[in-house]
């Protein structure tokens, strides 16, 4: 089956509300000559993904892209090239990303993994059911300004990886307290809204309610264009959030645990689903961890204002703990900067430069492996020429 269609972007273009512009259109040039269809994955399971082209979606095999690097995975929200005359139908290649969120997997290799792609919006849902976290919270906030692009940028020309990538494209953050209606008294409400806005400077804050409809249409204009995607622990109210939006049950919910308000996962993949006013949602899974992954940026936005103090301090390579003329142990003295906040920004630094540390060394071995493989096949073939083997 033979397929034609313009790669330019226009209104009408069937991906359009998709998020196809003349961007991607120009991007994916060189594959339209190849007679390859462009798509955008919805969703992934098992090695094969849905994909939503300009002729409708279909289900197609990754097993063209599967490389080592689980940054490289095909991922929700991906724009892909597809072979149209497959049987079964593959993904040949991926469009590189404009930006990416990204934590780092429990495993000891210290890799990344990408859980949604070529966002706009990341939308931070921390539940009113329970008491605050701000730390979690913190955490979440420096992976979603690290989400920049550059993050997990891949392809066939593949581009520079978190520090130093270039930043043409941001995701802007965003935190949802949700089940506001659970906290019924406004002035509690307000002091709750206002407790995070000091850990999140410069994000928008905004209370909301599934139930009542609170802030769900404000929220349904913030997101009502480009492509945002939900993150949050289990119980947050990610998919009844989702199903608000989309004005039907789409995702499949279940309550939370009374007990500590948890949620039992009923989201299991990562699903990019159209709303009805505009844009693309990606509900995802219940986070129980969200390990950093090259946010040192995020981690300096988030505490901006510790970096600023640590400027003022009389060394420059202060380390805030007992020198004199420390701005940053000033500031906790008088009460403008909290002993909670310090010891939050020490925690996340260790840890983040602990990950690029064993990353680091997990990259210099692997290319030291990749030496002597192609060494050794150089040294092979030289043997040959003369006659003999090794």
């Amino acid at each position: 089956m033979s397929f034609s269609i313009s790669p330019v972007s226009t209104p009408s273009h069937p991906l359009a509300p998709y998020g196809w512009d003349d961007g991607w259109a120009e991007t994916f040039a060189p594959h339209a000559e190849q007679g390859l269809l462009p798509g955008r994955v919805v969703r992934v399971d098992r090695g094969q993904c849905d994909v939503v082209t300009p002729y409708g979606a279909l289900r197609a095999d990754t097993a063209f892209v599967v490389p080592r690097d689980p940054m490289r995975i095909v991922c929700t929200g991906d724009w892909v090239a597809v072979d149209p005359d497959g049987d079964p139908q593959f993904v040949r290649t991926l469009l590189p990303r404009r930006t990416a969120f990204v934590r780092s997997t429990s495993s000891q290799r210290s890799e990344g993994q990408v859980l949604a792609t070529n966002i706009d919006h990341i939308v931070i849902c921390v539940s009113l059911a329970v008491e605050l976290d701000l730390g979690r919270l913190e955490r979440f906030l420096a992976l979603a300004l690290s989400s920049t692009a550059g993050a997990a940028l891949l392809g066939d020309g593949a581009l520079p990886v978190g520090r130093g990538a270039p930043r043409a494209y941001e995701a802007q953050p965003l935190v949802l307290l949700t089940k506001a209606d659970l906290v019924p008294d406004a002035i509690t409400l307000s002091h709750l809204v206002e407790d995070v806005e000091r850990i999140a400077p410069g994000v928008q804050v905004l209370p909301v309610s599934s139930a009542t409809g609170e802030g769900v249409d404000v929220f349904g204009a913030i997101v009502g264009g480009g492509t945002s995607v939900l993150l949050g622990t289990s119980g947050a109210g990610k998919s009844t959030l989702a199903n608000t939006l989309l004005g039907e049950d789409v995702m499949h919910v279940q309550g939370a645990r009374e007990v500590d308000g948890k949620g039992r996962h009923t989201t299991t993949t990562r699903n990019l689903l159209l709303l009805p006013g505009g844009g693309a949602l990606i509900d995802t899974p219940g986070l129980r961890g969200v390990g950093l992954w090259d946010a040192e940026t995020g981690v300096g936005e988030v505490f901006s204002e510790v970096e600023e103090l640590a400027r003022q301090c009389r060394f420059h390579d202060c380390a805030h703990e007992s020198e004199p003329g420390c701005a940053v142990l000033g500031a906790i003295e008088d009460g403008s900067l909290s002993a909670r906040r310090l010891d939050s920004y020490r925690k996340l630094l260790r840890e983040n430069r602990r990950i690029a540390a064993k990353t680091d060394a997990r990259l210099r071995t692997e290319t030291l492996r990749e030496w002597k493989r192609r060494g050794a096949e150089g040294r092979a073939a030289m043997a040959m020429k003369r006659g003999r083997t090794l």
